[in-house]
């Protein structure tokens, strides 16, 4: 396995993650809440952590399927763990556990949550909760790949990442796997957005429209 290579890759998916907290940031600056500081604590902590192995672990070596296996099994976990920390600092989710389950919960869009009154939480948390539905719904490696220098890999961590069933067919996208990223982004977004305007347009304060459409479109059930 190339663990240089696994290393940086990681240390990008870290600095994307925690850059992804500074939008549910302004949410909060907007509504004026206490969340502010333990979601700008956390971004400042994720990119802290992933921004050295991403900088000084850069290397020439090609992806294996292997390695990208293993990026998109332990990324889940490591980016789950550390978007959790908003929650936890705030104390909204005290519990690593119960904060990781729900994280888990959004990246993999299933839906499930431990919360029993999800609107007690402030406009900021809200909105980072249900961005990691957004996040998750084009699977989260994925946005990684743009990011990614040519040589690396990008393919195989799709494969990896997106379906089992890619890796035993070596079913492929396009030669140009980044392309097809960033096309399948775009239309992604595109959906987004044109749920939040319809939605907005039948009378729904934007914030609901938001979380509602993020929620959905990423199959989450919200």
């Amino acid at each position: 396995m190339h663990f240089i290579s696994i290393a940086h890759v990681l240390g990008l998916l870290l600095v994307v993650t925690g850059s992804s907290m500074f939008v549910p940031a302004i949410c909060s600056i907007y509504y004026n809440e206490a969340d502010l500081l333990p979601i700008i604590y956390s971004a400042l902590i994720t990119v802290g952590i992933g921004l050295p192995s991403w900088w000084f672990c850069r290397s020439e070596e090609e992806l294996n399927i292997k390695d990208g296996i293993f990026i998109a099994v332990f990324g889940w976990f490591l980016v789950s763990a550390l978007s959790g920390l908003p929650f936890m600092i705030h104390g909204s989710i005290p519990s690593f556990t119960d904060a990781f389950f729900e994280m888990m919960s959004g990246y993999t869009t299933t839906g499930a949550t431990i919360l029993t009154d999800i609107e007690s939480l402030p406009h900021g948390l809200l909105f980072w909760r249900s961005e990691t539905h957004f996040l998750g719904g084009m699977g989260f490696l994925t946005l990684t790949i743009i990011f990614l220098p040519k040589g690396m890999g990008g393919l195989r961590i799709f494969r990896a990442e997106s379906s089992p069933g890619q890796v035993i067919t070596k079913e492929k996208f396009m030669a140009r796997n980044r392309d097809t990223m960033i096309m399948l982004w775009l239309i992604y977004i595109g959906l987004n957005s044109l749920q939040i305007i319809l939605l907005w347009l039948g009378n729904m304060p934007m914030f609901d429209a938001i979380c509602t459409a993020f929620g959905t479109v990423s199959t989450s059930g919200y």
